[in-house]
């Protein structure tokens, strides 16, 4: 089981992006590695590992070598926020849901994907990849069908603010055992399918 850590997983996150942008000056290479590994243990992640490893908590860090799940939330995080970051200049992907300032803040994930359903023509393929991942309670898994999520967004709206950093927090939660996946399952679906409106509750079935 995993120390209590000082900052959560979500705090974690947003500093070690941040500190990848660089306030307008992105880590090129290190976001490069990130989008070409899948894997915290793989070779070209560790082109990361300064930057990464040194934000972490200590109770956070593995003490055997097989990541923690803190260690695998970020990392997958930071990995979305790579592919997603590519190609767009000037502007930073990833914002914060809770930041203050408008320009800054970002949305969650599965409220930009419900953005895009919106849109004529998406629903059908958008709902069949947003069920992969709500089925799955395996973090493998979960992690595979998201990252085709993220790049279906990228290619609709690169420029989308996404809260990477909460999806860390989703992420980390979901590890802990059939019940918390589950639960973020829930989070998810209520952020995807939800839409602001009763107008849809006779189409329930």
């Amino acid at each position: 089981m995993e120390n209590k850590a000082k900052k959560t997983v979500e705090e974690t996150t947003d500093t070690i992006i941040r500190a990848l942008y660089r306030e307008g000056n992105p880590n090129k290479a290190v976001l490069a590695s990130l989008r070409s590994t899948t894997t915290l243990t793989g070779h070209r992640a560790q082109a990361v590992w300064p930057i990464m490893l040194a934000n972490l908590e200590e109770g956070m860090l593995s003490k055997t070598g097989q990541p923690t799940y803190a260690e695998a939330a970020v990392f997958t995080a930071l990995r979305f926020y790579a592919i997603q970051q590519q190609g767009v200049e000037g502007h930073m992907v990833y914002g914060s849901a809770k930041a203050k300032d408008e320009d800054d803040k970002g949305i969650a994930l599965f409220k930009a994907l419900a953005q895009l359903r919106s849109q004529e023509g998406q629903q059908v393929a958008l709902d069949r990849r947003v069920r992969a991942v709500l089925e799955t309670t395996n973090i493998t898994g979960m992690i595979n069908s998201l990252s085709h999520l993220v790049s279906i967004l990228k290619s609709h709206n690169r420029g989308q603010k996404i809260d990477y950093a909460a999806l860390a927090q989703d992420l980390y939660n979901a590890q802990w055992g059939n019940r918390q996946a589950n639960q973020v399952h829930l989070y998810w679906g209520q952020q995807y399918y939800w839409n602001g409106s009763t107008t849809n509750e006779g189409k329930k079935n």
